[in-house]
């Protein structure tokens, strides 16, 4: 039997600030929720609002599936562009599991959390896509683990190139 097609497509996390948001943050992450629907990727995130809302809103719009991780225990949390909540009651932990559930991440601007889930991805081996986000520093040097992208569309293609690299899938031709 040949697994549904959303149990075998990328899983792309969106992250970025929960709270509020400039307009042209939202607009980035809006931008690269509908093309992680374009691309056939389910979108998971953290469920909330800021960026995660507008990234959903944007996959939403495409037809895609969104999945929010919530840091609490109600599925009533989450914004309501997520199709499938998953209530954790974890609090801030539950940022290692919006990580551990993608093939890559897209990180938009962000505040202290976003920076711990770019930490979390890049330690587990997950490909990090930066939009206006942290930008990393070791001994006084760059860090490259985070791949920079000028725009959504952009930052989306790179996340899904990483990822099929990553699982040694071929790009569709």
């Amino acid at each position: 039997m040949t697994p549904a097609p959303r149990l075998t497509a990328l899983h792309i996390a969106v992250v970025g600030g929960g709270g509020t948001v400039t307009g042209a943050h939202a607009a980035l992450a809006e931008k690269a929720g509908r093309a992680v629907a374009d691309a056939g990727a389910v979108l998971v995130c953290g469920g909330l609002g800021g960026v995660m809302e507008a990234a959903c809103r944007g996959a939403r719009s495409g037809g895609g599936l969104t999945v929010g991780i919530l840091a609490g225990r109600d599925r009533s949390e989450a914004n309501p562009y997520v199709t499938v909540a998953i209530p954790t009651g974890l609090g801030e932990a539950r940022n290692a599991l919006v990580v551990r559930a993608a093939d890559a991440v897209v990180a938009v601007a962000g505040e202290y959390g976003t920076l711990s889930e770019i930490a979390l991805a890049l330690q587990a081996g997950i490909p990090v896509v930066g939009l206006d986000t942290w930008e990393l520093r070791r001994g006084g040097r760059s860090d490259d683990g985070v791949v920079r992208a000028t725009d959504p569309a952009q930052a989306v293609a790179l996340a899904v190139d990483l990822a099929r690299a990553a699982r040694r899938e071929p790009s569709p031709s």
